[in-house]
């Protein structure tokens, strides 16, 4: 039942409030409908949040009240309000283990793809590494400055500011953001770009893997910045280590979570099997018509006969 509490907005008759009270009429049916209403409400909810399968939304509108259980509620049967509590517990337990075997399925497919590449990518990552420090220790001659030899354009320079000035003049020379080659130092390829993103000079540094230097004004800056990332392939082999470490672990958990078992699976079977009980029982108008039937098949022609000669 409904009740409108002030008067609905008319010409020349205006209500800025109106208030509608819904109320619930003991030993009716009333509640049950509502409780079919709040579970609709709460698989669109999730639907539209896409917080579970769209295929556990499917059982709801199965949900239709027998004359049985229409009488029950009316005379107050506590067994049907047990079985709308059963209804709403089980769903919720069945939603959860929805939930938790599509959390398995994601695992499963984590440990077979994801996991597995991001430990090969970091292995490879590692082995170049592991080769660019034995090609830069290898190619690495310094001068009494401390300065290797540095090849740009084909000309050797063995000073530092030389080096330094001939790759800003380099810079100011090129016409075009794309990539250029430029010469070798300390055993790696020198390609020069322009980044239009960050409007700065870029040299990558390419032997096994490709290290990046972002370049500034300053002439020995710039070379500083190169010897820097060179002298720092160690620190960075360590760091794609400690990922593989990490990595290796979230795998292990992940096969560990996989294995794991819904917990709340034996409560879901006890209140299963309670809720299909209940349903037996408060399905009595199919048992009724059963009754009926057998009655009318027992009813032949013959008996009619037996009936009227037995009166």
């Amino acid at each position: 039942m409904q009740q409108r509490e002030g008067r609905i907005i008319r010409q020349g008759n205006e209500n800025p409030e109106l208030e509608i009270y819904t109320y619930v009429t003991e030993n009716t049916f009333d509640a049950y409908l509502y409780q079919l209403v709040e579970s609709k409400q709460k698989f669109i909810g999730q639907i539209m949040t896409s917080k579970s399968p769209v295929r556990s939304a499917e059982d709801i509108d199965e949900t239709a009240l027998s004359y049985a259980e229409i009488k029950a509620l009316c005379s107050g049967n506590p067994a049907v309000k047990e079985k709308m509590d059963l209804d709403v517990a089980v769903a919720k337990l069945k939603l959860l283990k929805a939930n938790h075997l599509s959390q398995i399925y994601s695992l499963e497919h984590e440990i077979t793809h994801r996991y597995p590449r991001q430990i090969k990518e970091a292995e490879q990552m590692i082995e170049g590494y592991q080769k660019d420090i034995t090609h830069r220790d290898a190619n690495t001659k310094p001068n009494e400055d401390g300065f290797s030899p540095m090849v740009i354009r084909g000309e050797t320079f063995t000073e530092k500011k030389a080096a330094g000035s001939a790759l800003l003049e380099e810079c100011h020379n090129m016409k075009s953001p794309d990539p250029v080659p430029l010469g070798q130092y300390r055993g790696f390829a020198m390609e020069l770009y322009f980044e239009t993103a960050s409007k700065e000079f870029r040299l990558t540094l390419a032997h096994t893997l490709r290290h990046t230097v972002s370049l500034g004004t300053d002439i020995h800056g710039n070379i500083q910045r190169i010897d820097n990332v060179l002298d720092g392939l160690e620190a960075r082999m360590q760091g794609q280590q400690e990922s593989l470490k990490h990595v290796e672990s979230q795998l292990e958990t992940a096969k560990e979570e996989a294995q794991r078992p819904f917990p709340q699976e034996d409560e879901l079977k006890e209140k299963q099997a309670r809720l299909d009980q209940l349903n037996i029982e408060l399905n009595m108008d199919q048992r009724d018509n059963d009754l009926v039937d057998d009655d009318r098949i027992d009813d032949s022609p013959s008996d009619r006969e037996n009936k009227s000669f037995e009166r």
